[in-house]
C-alpha cells in the first residue's frame, strides 16, 4: 500500500542551525532516502520552497480565487514529502519515524485513496 509522509515545520525552524548541522540534516535526508530505495519502500520524496513562495487557488461557481500562500490556522506549514511504498500503517509510521525532519517539525503519515 502507498502512504504520503508529509513533512511540518514551523517557518525558520531550522534557521537557528549551524551551517555543520544542516549539512548533516541534508546529508542524513538524502541517506534516508536511499535507503528506503534499497528496501523497496521509496517512491518520490521531495522538498518544498517557503510559503512565502505559495499561492492558494480556489475555484467558487465559475470564479477563480487565487490567494498567496496558505491559509491554515497553524504555525507548522508543509516543507516537503515522502511517498513510500508499506505493507501497512504502523510500518508507514515506522518509516515516518526515521524521516531526519522528524527531529524539527513533524509527519503525518496518510495513506494513498485507491479510486480502484
Amino acid at each position: 500500500m502507498k502512504y504520503i509522509c508529509l513533512v511540518y515545520a514551523v517557518p525558520g525552524a531550522l534557521s537557528g542551525l549551524s551551517a555543520e548541522d544542516k549539512a548533516a540534516l541534508d546529508r542524513d535526508s538524502l541517506a534516508y532516502d536511499s535507503d528506503l530505495q534499497a528496501r523497496g519502500h521509496f517512491l518520490a520524496a521531495s522538498a518544498l520552497q517557503g510559503v512565502d513562495t505559495a499561492s492558494t487557488i480556489r475555484v467558487r461557481g465559475d470564479r477563480l480565487l487565487v490567494g498567496d500562500g496558505p491559509f491554515a490556522e497553524t504555525k507548522e506549514v508543509l516543507c516537503g514529502f515522502i511517498f513510500i511504498e508499506a505493507a501497512d500503517m504502523e510500518e508507514a509510521k515506522r518509516i515516518a519515524a526515521g524521516i531526519p525532519m522528524a527531529r524539527h517539525g513533524a509527519i503525518e503519515v496518510r495513506p494513498e485513496l485507491d479510486f480502484g
